[in-house]
């Protein structure tokens, strides 16, 4: 199944600093969570690869996804522009 691909904005300058920052912050969690993504998909059976072991990779997925939303909310709550309420 083809996905369209995500078609990324021109960042201004400041724009492009804060996305330095959180790209900074969250490198070495997407670094980590590949290779464990890596070893889980090592142990599996072909014949496993699919069903749970899919399931296991979307909550991975989206625990890092969760992590990147989280950064960018507290690099904004840095500059004064966003509060956690």
């Amino acid at each position: 199944m083809a996905r369209a691909k995500l078609m990324l904005p021109v960042l201004d300058a400041e724009q492009q600093a804060e996305a330095d920052r959180i790209f900074e912050r969250i490198q070495g969690a997407f670094i980590e969570e590949a290779r464990r993504l890596a070893q889980l998909m090592a142990c599996k059976q072909t014949r496993h690869l699919f069903g749970e072991t899919e399931y296991q990779v979307r909550d991975r997925v989206h625990a890092l996804g969760a992590q990147v939303l989280e950064t960018a909310a507290d690099e904004r709550i840095k500059k004064g522009g966003l509060s956690r309420s």
